[in-house]
């Protein structure tokens, strides 16, 4: 049975003792990521330095909100915008391997480029068992390479700390509220952020698209809920598929892309179960969707796929 509290004791003392220097931790502000920053800030202090990079393809108004988390939680913290860079290297790349691995090595770049001017030598993550496991090696097939497991460089000369790398995603939320953190019951957000949301090549102005389709996706669903009109659930978004179709906007005929709804129920991230919306919820989020991206986007659609056959996220 696992104990939040025995976990936390036995791994701030081993913390304190193996790392000896500074250490950087990749700070996302979900509840990986928060909760190894809350870990490791207990056992080194003020030796830990969270590095925020905006790559462009975070939510609408993600990176203000975790630079109020980071202080919030008093760490030292460096923001980066990196979008231009992100950007600029995932052009013309459609396939879903490719995005993640360029994602996870420009992360690893980027936290080198500051572990030489802070003087750091120890790389935190908050690489927990889905992520490795789905991202194959040994007699593991597979299912898709994590940005922070399958996207590191073999070169990389940090040294590599990950916590909370043989748990599961419940485990790591029972020690959010052990710690008191208020991202506890956070949905998940992938480290390659709206560029796994987009299928195809994440442009700038697709991103967009994304961006504001996920933000009234989620925002309508937490409306429902509070209504009590649906559970919660585990997790909820949108996605911008590479289809165009006809549509009718006044009198007048468009050509649009296509979004899909995902929201799912799960308890680790290895199987899931769609979520029960009701038609009520999505005819109201489709509409917004429409008239706010209405130059952009003609058609909305509901994704019912369980875990497996399908992942939670489409890349």
């Amino acid at each position: 049975m696992f104990n939040a509290d025995t976990f936390i004791e036995q791994t701030t003392k081993k913390l304190a003792s193996d790392i000896r220097g500074k250490a950087l931790i990749a700070f996302s502000g979900g509840v990986d990521s928060t909760v190894c920053a809350a870990l490791v800030h207990k056992a080194i202090g003020n030796r830990l330095i969270a590095v925020h990079v905006d790559t462009g393809y975070m939510r609408k108004n993600e990176s203000n909100h975790v630079k109020k988390m980071m202080e919030d939680l008093r760490l030292n913290f460096l923001f980066i915008d990196a979008s231009n860079e992100y950007y600029s290297a995932l052009k013309g790349i459609e396939d879903p391997e490719k995005k993640r691995k360029i994602i996870g090595e420009k992360f690893i770049r980027v936290f080198e480029k500051t572990a030489i001017e802070e003087h750091i030598d120890y790389l935190v993550q908050g690489t927990i068992a889905p992520d490795w496991i789905e991202s194959g090696g040994e007699l593991r097939d597979t299912i898709k390479s994590h940005h922070n497991v399958g996207g590191l460089p073999k070169d990389m000369k940090l040294k590599l700390v990950e916590p909370l790398h043989d748990l599961y995603k419940d485990e790591v939320r029972k020690i959010a509220r052990a710690l008191k953190l208020n991202v506890s019951e956070r949905q998940p957000f992938p480290g390659p952020g709206l560029a796994i949301r987009i299928i195809g090549e994440a442009t700038p102005e697709r991103t967009m698209i994304v961006r504001e389709a996920c933000n009234i996706v989620e925002t309508e669903i937490e409306c429902a809920v509070q209504k009590g009109l649906m559970e919660l659930p585990w997790q909820y978004f949108a996605v911008l598929l590479p289809v165009k179709t006809v549509g009718v906007h006044g009198d007048q005929r468009v050509y649009g892309y296509t979004i899909a709804i995902r929201a799912v129920q799960s308890v680790d991230a290895m199987t899931c179960n769609y979520s029960y919306i009701p038609h009520e919820v999505l005819d109201v989020i489709s509409t917004k969707i429409t008239n706010t991206l209405k130059e952009k986007v003609n058609r909305v659609v509901y994704d019912i796929t369980n875990k497996p056959p399908g992942t939670v996220e489409w890349e």
